[in-house]
């Protein structure tokens, strides 16, 4: 990438926002707007429906690309389309998992079809990578060539739900019931059943237990949905409000996720203190650095056992303290992240010469 002289026009790929915001699109808003991309001046390209964004990622995007060289393409959502990715160092491409690739029985049609082969080119031909995690960065190291730059641009967790000043919830009392918090689209990936076995397992070892999900219905079969147990609430989606209510009623936050490349909601709850349970994996040790609670999923008798003396110990009381440290310390790496990120904008990639603990190294399995 050329030094450069003066501010270069960035342009930001929204052209797959619609809809609901999730993680990734808040993501996408958050991370990359004119006041944290400033002094570049930013254009963002939108598109009003598939077809829109489908011609603008494969069409429009490049040609811009090609009207005016010196600028840099960023993808924070989608995957750019290949002749974009051609423009090598003009495009940088956000990666925010690599499951499009590593777990495609877990994935739509429409993704398999459109998402995963942009995907895989853009891996494999891109030069300039941002990742929310190491566990993420790791991963596209391992598809991604030896010289490309991959580096760590972790998201700021804000309070999204206005969980800052909530109480930090106990233990619930003898006779009340144990309200477990799960957030996410239901699909294959999240491993629903793992999160119902386990609340079921409570159940017939004598504790009363809710299960409360929070997230719209996507794709897949879901067989628990036809004939939800007695112990599950489907909320479907909740505004910020709603969502606030509910975290303040329940004690735990569970993912029983097979993957993530960040697990976001485990963070946003921590705002407000919610003790986490999350599955065994690099990404949640290293989100979680040890402020919550690590199971095992596919085995639902001792997931919830661990769940139970979890809660019952006294030490427990002090976990809504560590969760709010936790997502402190996540945020003073976030900021590290953008400060590097915002000279890489100014010199290019020697700001991560200087910053090398921001970046994600080869390693010798990776690609030639």
């Amino acid at each position: 990438m050329t030094v450069p002289s003066e501010p270069r026009r960035l342009y930001l790929d929204h052209t797959h926002l619609r809809g609901h915001v999730t993680g990734i699109e808040r993501v996408a808003l958050d991370l990359f707007t004119s006041d944290t991309l400033h002094p570049h001046p930013v254009t963002t390209v939108r598109a009003r429906g598939i077809a829109g964004m489908i011609a603008a990622q494969h069409l429009g995007l490049p040609l811009r690309a090609l009207r005016d060289p010196s600028a840099l393409f960023l993808f924070p959502g989608f995957p750019p389309g290949p002749l974009s990715v051609l423009r090598r160092r003009q495009c940088i491409t956000y990666v925010h998992d690599t499951f499009l690739l590593t777990r495609p029985n877990d994935l739509s049609w429409k993704s398999r079809l459109y998402m995963a082969p942009s995907f895989d080119f853009a891996l494999r031909f891109g030069r300039t990578f941002l990742v929310n995690s190491r566990t993420t960065g790791e991963a596209v190291r391992t598809f991604c060539a030896r010289e490309a730059l991959v580096a760590l641009l972790r998201p700021a967790v804000r309070d999204v739900f206005g969980l800052t000043d909530l109480p930090a919830g106990p233990p619930p009392a003898p006779g009340m019931p144990l309200r477990l918090l799960c957030i996410g689209t239901i699909e294959p990936r999240k491993d629903y059943p793992s999160a119902l076995a386990i609340v079921a397992a409570l159940n017939a070892g004598g504790v009363a237990a809710e299960l409360h999900v929070v997230g719209r219905v996507g794709w897949g079969h879901h067989a628990f949905l036809a004939a939800p147990p007695p112990f599950l609430t489907l909320h479907g989606y909740l505004d910020d409000g709603a969502l606030r209510g509910l975290v303040a009623r329940c004690h735990l936050l569970l993912s029983t996720s097979k993957a993530e490349g960040l697990g976001l909601p485990l963070l946003e709850a921590q705002h407000g203190g919610l003790p986490v349970v999350s599955p065994h994996g690099p990404v949640f040790s290293e989100v979680l650095a040890g402020s919550g609670l690590q199971i095992e999923p596919s085995d639902p008798e001792g997931a919830a056992a661990a769940i139970l003396a979890w809660v019952e110990n006294p030490a427990f009381a002090a976990v809504p303290a560590a969760a709010r440290a936790n997502v402190a310390r996540w945020n003073r790496l976030a900021a590290g992240d953008a400060a590097c990120f915002s000279t890489f904008l100014k010199v290019g990639p020697s700001a991560y010469e200087v910053a090398e603990d921001r970046l994600v190294q080869p390693s010798n399995h990776d690609p030639a």
